[in-house]
């Protein structure tokens, strides 16, 4: 893995947005709230296809060369007077942030960030670096591996030849609109491909990416607003598991509610799928909220459940899905119950500096790992704004976090069998 040779600087931008570094301070990072300054092991290059943002109503954050001290940056040193705003990157698929940007917020109503995930960046030898680590190996979301007039000839071509499966049309959408790569994948033929089916959802997640209230950040993306049928799901998964490489077809996306909510169609999709099929992997992604669905769906032939969390702790988790008739306990008997199926459970975890590796909430992970035996975690950034976050959760930390890497790498010693990853494997 790369690492810099010196610690890089910080950078910021003015009011039109223009990026500029600033060599007499280094860059810090985020966690909980708090500001540190970063080890060179936590750096690594900005993976190719991330994106910097510029952060509205926030001043950066640096840190002293010599002792290592957050110093704020209140306006540009190489134009007294001027305004300065911090910056953040957000990372390709398969990177898990150690840091947060670091920044102080200005006023008391500043513009929400929008929902994405905002990682410390700084600037050296010619090149961009962020506080991170490669997390899953598998490059089937690398922006190196979609060429976009391939995509648009494909997606054309399979929109045309299923103008009357709604599923596929939603899916033209997201490919061309939105630039899924779930659904850019399924029109490219290869690897895992998404199955969109719950416009509803028994959760008001606060992060949620396809459903905002009036008033709050914008939702990033469309939520479907039909039920597809059993054969319209099937019309997208039978083709997709009997030729692509490596295939997975997986229900609950970015673009829908729960798809608990339609497990009876589910059911006769799944059944339908394999009366044809018995070559690949079929995935739910889910709030694992109703445990007697998850057993209808695992004696139907489900092979995997990717159970999202963003903590081990009810409260917290409470406090972030705003779930309407269901609670972690639910969850966990879910997870239970497709293990005791003998089928496939993963944890979509997500990732936020300083309450992921607070100590209270590595150890009810740890119990729950304990209790449950999932068998991998996937390390997602969440996509919010971390003080949003933070109020959301009413967190108070009383002592400094463990660290990202030394979370990942506890972890690993106490559970040495446990997965961890990105992605939805593929089982078969």
């Amino acid at each position: 893995m790369i690492h810099p040779d010196a610690l890089p600087s910080l950078v910021f931008a003015d009011p039109q947005g223009n990026i500029t570094d600033f060599p007499a301070l280094t860059m810090a990072g985020m966690s909980g709230g708090r500001f540190f300054q970063p080890n060179i092991e936590d750096l690594i290059p900005l993976p190719e296809g991330s994106e910097l943002f510029v952060l509205p109503g926030r001043l950066p954050v640096g840190c002293n060369k010599e002792s290592g001290e957050p110093l704020l940056l209140e306006e540009d040193p190489y134009q007294p007077g001027t305004a300065v705003q911090a910056v953040a990157a957000f990372m390709s698929p398969a990177h898990t942030a150690i840091f947060n940007s670091a920044y102080q917020t200005q006023g008391s109503h500043p513009p929400r960030l929008p929902l994405f995930a905002y990682t410390a960046v700084g600037w050296y030898q010619g090149r961009f670096w962020v506080t991170a680590f490669r997390s899953d190996p598998d490059k089937r979301q690398d922006s190196c591996q979609f060429d976009q007039a391939e995509i648009n000839r494909t997606t054309r071509k399979k929109l045309k030849e299923n103008s009357e499966n709604r599923l596929v049309q939603h899916l033209g959408k997201c490919c061309l609109t939105y630039g899924c790569p779930a659904a850019r994948n399924y029109f490219l033929g290869r690897w895992e491909a998404p199955l969109p089916t719950s416009p509803s959802c028994n959760a008001r997640c606060v992060g949620c990416i396809s459903l905002q209230p009036a008033g709050s950040c914008s939702a990033t993306q469309d939520r479907i607003r039909f039920v597809p049928s059993a054969r319209e799901i099937a019309g997208v998964a039978i083709p997709h598991l009997q030729t692509a490489e490596d295939a997975i077809v997986s229900f609950g996306q970015g673009c829908e509610g729960e798809p608990l909510l339609q497990a009876r169609i589910i059911e006769e999709a799944i059944q339908l799928i394999r009366k044809t099929t018995a070559r690949g992997t079929i995935n739910l992604n889910s709030n694992a909220s109703l445990p007697q669905s998850v057993e209808l769906l695992a004696r139907a032939g489900l092979n995997s459940l990717r159970v999202s969390l963003n903590s081990a702790q009810e409260v917290y988790h409470s406090r972030y899905y705003r779930p309407d008739g269901f609670t972690l306990t639910d969850v966990k008997d879910s997870i239970r119950i497709m293990k005791e199926a003998d089928r496939f459970v993963s944890l979509n975890y997500f990732i936020q500096p300083g309450v992921t590796d607070s100590s209270d909430e590595f150890d009810a992970l740890s119990h729950l790992i304990e209790s449950c035996r999932p068998d991998l975690i996937q390390l997602r950034n969440l996509n919010m704004d971390p003080e949003w976050y933070l109020k959301t959760l009413d967190f108070h930390p009383i002592a400094n976090p463990m660290g990202m890497r030394t979370w990942l790498l506890t972890l690993q010693q106490r559970f040495p069998t446990l997965r961890l990853g990105y992605f939805n494997p593929v089982l078969n």
